[in-house]
């Protein structure tokens, strides 16, 4: 191993040295010490110094300094350049350019005029949405699913990944097995309605980050990928990128640490990059595949909308149809928009709520966002679900690296604009994938109501009770109850009778109680598979649940008042019909300081004290009736 003084020497000389002496000298002396390092750190180094980013160099002369510190900043600094398309050396140019826009005050959408796209505004429940839901189930068998999964729960008050975190306590089903079985019963139900055996299994590819990967393959392992085969899932992690510390995008050292350089996740735009280099989008299309569906985390309602967005991706050949919900004006979620250039340049993508709304007013629309005719704003809200066309967008990451356009946010100091609060980074969304799309790109979205599609679980129970009244919470206890809502209000349009909801307040926030009605994916994937299980005259009421497991169970003539547990083999086909009574499951009200209880029920507000039931397993094939 080589002499500490002697690391130090060719260190000293790296950073000092400009970069023509290093490549050239034939000094006897440099050239020895230089052997130290591997031919790729010196490149490396060469490569910091005309970057401009010497300083990192600075203290490597210091005494005392251990040698192994630095090889691994050089190490750190490989794996920054590889996992960023184009290298550091293209991170850093971008960071400049973007950081002399913002330090300017230019307007990324300087030249712009925005107007309202072309779209698909859907119903639950009626023809046209039974219609697209059909088409979308036999296209499933040509899709690939990508979930973008990088964060911990922390946010929520939840210890670990959100992957894991109950999507409700009812059967403490968890967000992962919920979108696994979902993509299984979709799969399925493609097969069968094209009467074609599937020589595929439908591939699913989860983004992962350093916080989330190891947990999310124990999670997956230890529950047998929930009836996934192993092989149908892939996990890419996603690599953190360099903060910048001052408007010339000097890296940015850690402060406890002068040979690590600090980094922050680049955001979810980065999956695109991930997919092109991983070869699995040559592999799909070779395979025959045509889209490929990206979706969140934590949006347990999102699965009843993608049947129907695919049917319309499939119908009006979108190459990028966005899911997205009727959002007010001024409401804090992006808006779908139409931009156009003075150049000709057109574009459909998501413009950020804080920049729609002046966008419109000093593009002659003197109300700004405001709401139409309908109650909203003419702009749906973007909800972060993407359907491409596989094919096209090959085609376009071929061009780009899977690149995305990206964006800085610095705090300033102060109003001069030349110092940070604290370092900052680029960033990127996965949404802004269109930005880089041709005018002739067939861009459009899909509106879904929000009850059906909408209702993601990112706040903390402390925020979420701070959200203005009317506002969407976004915790733990308004996903849950808006699980129930849709499930409820399906079996409604489906011709069930239920009672109204109760108003009822948790963790400080006031939520609506319906009945708590949850099924299993392969009970019915589809608002046309409910409709199909429902028959006759039934009835549920406020306090009631109802909780359906197996495949083939038909409610026919079912009076409920209590909760009613109804599970089988698929081989078996169950008629429930008759009145169930009993005392029921009850919704508690807990403290979410109360340690007794687990952190996934603290952060609802609530517990399910499971009083009393009626509950059956039909562990035979054959035809059955629970008539109580």
């Amino acid at each position: 191993m080589a002499s500490s003084s002697s690391v130090n020497s060719a260190i000293d000389r790296l950073a000092n040295l400009q970069l023509n002496e290093l490549s050239t000298s034939s000094s006897p002396n440099l050239q020895k010490n230089l052997s130290i390092l591997s031919p790729h750190q010196i490149e490396l180094g060469k490569m910091l110094l005309e970057l401009g980013q010497g300083h990192l160099f600075e203290h490597w002369s210091d005494p005392g300094i251990d040698d192994d510190d630095k090889r691994s900043l050089l190490s750190q600094v490989s794996i920054l350049d590889s996992s960023y398309p184009g290298g550091l050396s293209s991170y850093i140019k971008t960071a400049r350019e973007l950081l002399s826009d913002s330090k300017a005050g230019r307007n990324p959408f300087d030249g712009f005029t925005p107007s309202v796209p072309s779209g698909e505004v859907l119903t639950c429940g009626d023809d046209n949405f039974i219609k697209y839901e059909e088409v979308g189930v036999k296209q499933v068998q040509n899709a690939a699913f990508v979930l973008v999964a990088g964060g911990l729960g922390e946010r929520l008050g939840y210890n670990g990944i959100k992957l894991a975190l109950p999507m409700e306590t009812t059967t403490g089903t968890c967000f992962l097995q919920h979108y696994i079985e979902s993509i299984l019963s979709l799969s399925e139900a493609s097969c069968k309605q094209t009467e074609v055996e599937c020589q595929r299994d439908v591939p699913l590819v989860i983004m992962t980050s350093d916080d989330t990967h190891d947990r999310t393959i124990q999670l997956l392992e230890s529950n047998t990928y929930f009836g996934m085969k192993p092989s149908q899932v892939k996990l890419l992690k996603q690599e953190k990128v360099a903060c910048l510390a001052d408007n010339d995008a000097r890296l940015a050292l850690e402060p406890n640490n002068k040979y690590r350089i600090q980094t922050k996740p680049h955001g979810h735009g980065d999956v695109h990059a991930l997919l092109y280099s991983s070869g699995l989008l040559k592999e799909w299309k070779d395979g025959g595949l045509r889209w490929v569906l990206f979706f969140q985390d934590t949006n347990g309602l999102l699965f009843k909308a993608i049947p129907a967005a695919l049917g319309v991706s499939a119908s009006k050949e979108y190459q990028v149809n966005s899911l997205t919900v009727p959002r007010k004006a001024k409401e804090a979620i992006g808006g779908i928009t139409k931009l156009t250039h003075t150049d000709g340049r057109e574009m459909v993508i998501n413009v950020e709520y804080n920049q729609l709304d002046p966008l419109l007013r000093a593009t002659g629309h003197p109300d700004g966002d405001s709401n139409c005719e309908t109650g909203y704003s003419p702009y749906p809200g973007n909800i972060n679900q993407l359907i491409l066309e596989l094919g096209p967008y090959i085609e376009e990451l071929s061009k780009t690296g899977g690149a995305i356009k990206e964006f800085v946010n610095p705090k300033y100091k102060d109003s001069t604009k030349t110092e940070f609060k604290s370092s900052t980074r680029l960033e990127c969304m996965m949404q802004d994938y269109p930005k880089t799309l041709p005018p002739s790109a067939r861009v459009g979205f899909t509106v879904m109501e929000k009850w059906l599609a909408y209702s993601p679980v990112k706040n903390n129970p402390e925020d979420a009770a701070k959200v203005p009244n009317g506002n969407p919470y976004h915790s733990a206890t308004s996903g849950e109850m808006a699980i129930y809502r849709a499930n409820t209000m399906i079996l409604q349009k489906a011709g069930v009778t239920v009672d109204a909801p109760v108003t009822q307040v948790f963790n400080g926030q006031e939520v609506e109680v319906w009945s708590r009605v949850v099924w299993k994916p392969k009970w019915a994937v589809t608002f046309a598979d409910v409709k199909n299980k429902i028959k006759g005259i039934n009835t549920v009421s406020q306090k009631s649940t109802l909780v359906i497991k197996g495949r083939n169970i038909l409610i026919d003539g079912l009076s409920l008042d209590g909760a009613l547990i109804v599970d089988s083999v698929d081989d078996a086909e169950v008629k429930v019909e008759g009145s169930v009574c009993n005392n029921g499951w009850i919704i508690e009200s807990i403290d979410k300081d109360n340690t007794e209880f687990p952190e996934e029920v603290r952060i609802r507000g609530f517990r399910i004290n499971k009083t009393e039931q009626l509950e059956q397993f039909y562990g035979e094939p054959g035809k059955f009736c629970l008539k109580p």
